[in-house]
């Protein structure tokens, strides 16, 4: 329900302050069928769902699943979580039982430069606050796990290092989920005068939270800790985490954080937001246990895969329908005409001017997006974010631009008017829906991890080559040697091309992605390669935003957005 003395400007924060919202408990029963006995409440509008609770009959039901993407990211804004949000609001007001599973925002955009990632305007999860920082303990227990494991390591090699483990050839890194450039290599003192370089990722870009977002259960979450591997031995054998025997006290601290949190719309619908990985540098989807278990409660579950199509949905696809079996029975292709803009050469300060031709230019982005996603067998729905600076002429642009590629483009004005703005995309989705696809992966599990890389960077990115670093392309070598060449990859690269360069918009083609460095993530299950200057630990813009976030006198928090 709108709060019709807000002003127009008000802030996301201010929208979320003005709705009240349901109980958690009533509301899991009420939408999702939920017995209260499996919900374990932190607060009132937040819980956990307890997955050991969970009877056979509490997920009867088989859904369709929607992946939500988008356009390659400007600063002008896609939206594709408050899309998201908005589609999923719209499904209930037709009267289709619907839920969202989104990832869980990480700290360090939110003090960082993007902010929060709970959408945005009458299009939100709720509390928003609450999901934006702590969010009950899940990112920080993934911290904890990752840096016990570390602790764990160097004090087998302080004891005496029975496993005989090479120091110079650890791999395993730290993590904080915070944006700190001064992380990104330390001087580490081990004793006994032994020292060695290390290093923090921030959490949303490291191995223990792909392996919580790609667990099926407790005991596969166990196995692939224990995979993990961290090192060599000095006679070149992989060091394991289930050879420091540390595998059990990982779980440990895991438990709670494995089971999904349920929390809810600003309309009152159900939305399930669990695990973190960023899609620039990570997976970039929420966990395989959520979605499943929405799929269960659910006719229809809407998810989203981070940043552009190139990038979020090919990994989705890749790597997390690969491993889980699950597959996407619709896409939502997520664009806004100022995107399109700038994608079509026009400054960020000429956005709000009418100009067709400018959507026109930045046509290429969009086409190459949906070329991409019907080489996965995949006919998306185009989704434009609708902003009030858009022209009826620009919408007509953007309409044609889809008709041209087989393809529909339908705007919709969530952010302004929540689900009732959503309406004929949600329409649209289930005409989607009642057309069966069939999914094909980008690539078998027998090609060569180069191959794959490779395979990605020119079907995918429009490249002409690859070009490996020897030490990556020898690192690859020894990962097919060692018996992990069937993993999928995981390419690190910037978000905002197509190719490595973030400043090359709209659809470069004929370019090298230059791969600098690879790892090794056997628990995960996949081989990451980090293209150009992507980093693993963010820095903090010049003006974070930090900056503009405190405490009111009623301690709540302000300045989130």
């Amino acid at each position: 329900m709108k709060a019709h003395s807000l002003p127009p400007n008000a802030s996301d924060g201010e929208i979320a302050a003005s709705v009240p919202l349901k109980p958690i408990v009533p509301l899991g029963k009420e939408r999702l069928g939920l017995d209260p006995s499996v919900l374990t409440p932190y607060g009132h509008y937040k819980a956990k769902l307890n997955l050991d609770a969970l009877r056979p009959s509490d997920s009867e039901r088989s859904g369709k699943l929607v992946l939500v993407t988008a356009i390659s990211p400007t600063p002008a804004g896609e939206g594709k979580t408050t899309t998201s949000v908005g589609l999923n609001d719209a499904l209930n007001l037709l009267g289709v039982r619907s839920t969202v599973c989104l990832r869980e925002p990480s700290l360090g955009p939110c003090f960082g430069m993007k902010g929060g990632a709970t959408g945005g305007g009458w299009s939100q999860v709720a509390p928003m606050a609450d999901i934006n920082l702590h969010f009950n303990g899940d990112l920080h227990a993934i911290s904890a796990a990752n840096n016990l494991l570390a602790a764990m390591l160097d004090s087998h090699i302080y004891w005496k290092n029975p496993l005989d483990i090479d120091p110079a050839t650890i791999s395993w890194r730290r993590a904080i989920d915070l944006n700190d450039r001064a992380l990104r290599e330390v001087d580490l003192k081990l004793g006994r005068g032994e020292r060695r370089l290390g290093g923090f990722d921030i959490t949303a870009a490291s191995e223990v939270m792909a392996i919580l977002c790609l667990a099926r259960d407790r005991e596969d979450l166990e196995r692939r800790l224990g995979d993990v591997v961290l090192a060599r031995t000095r006679s070149g054998d992989p060091v394991a985490a289930r050879n420091l025997g540390v595998e059990g006290a990982l779980a440990a601290l895991l438990t709670d954080a494995l089971h999904p949190n349920l929390v809810q719309s600003l309309e009152g619908n159900p939305a399930f937001i669990h695990g973190g990985p960023f899609a620039n540098i990570a997976h970039g989807c929420n966990s395989v246990v959520a979605t499943r278990t929405a799929l269960g409660l659910s006719d229809v579950v809407v998810t989203e895969a981070g940043f552009g199509a190139d990038l979020g949905a090919e990994k989705f696809l890749d790597i997390k329908c690969r491993q889980s079996g699950l597959r996407p029975d619709a896409v939502v292709l997520v664009c806004t005409v100022r995107a399109l803009k700038l994608h079509g050469g026009v400054a960020q300060s000429d956005l709000a001017v009418d100009d067709p031709r400018a959507v026109r230019a930045g046509a290429p982005n969009l086409a190459r997006h949906i070329a991409n996603l019907k080489r996965f067998g995949l006919t998306p729905v185009v989704a434009v974010n609708h902003f009030a600076s858009d022209s009826d002429e620009e919408l007509a642009t953007v309409a044609a631009i889809a008709e041209e590629h087989d393809v529909r483009a339908v705007p919709a004005t969530h952010w302004a008017d929540g689900g009732a703005g959503a309406r004929a995309l949600a329409a649209a989705v289930m005409e989607r829906l009642a057309e069966p696809g069939n999914v094909e992966l980008l690539y078998p599990d027998e090609l060569p991890l180069s191959a794959k890389i490779e395979t990605v960077a020119t079907r995918i990115y429009g490249a002409r080559e690859v070009a490996f670093e020897p030490s990556a392309a020898e690192q690859l070598d020894e990962y097919e040697r060692l018996g992990y060449g069937q993993l999928p990859v995981c390419i690190a690269k910037t978000q905002y091309s197509f190719s490595a360069d973030a400043k090359a918009l709209g659809a470069p083609i004929g370019h090298v992605l230059p791969v600098r460095e690879v790892r090794l993530c056997a628990g995960a299950g996949f081989v990451v390669a980090i293209c150009g200057n992507i980093m693993t630990m963010p820095g903090l813009p010049r003006r974070p935003a930090a900056l503009d976030i405190g405490v009111d006198r009623e301690g709540r928090v302000v300045g989130l957005f």
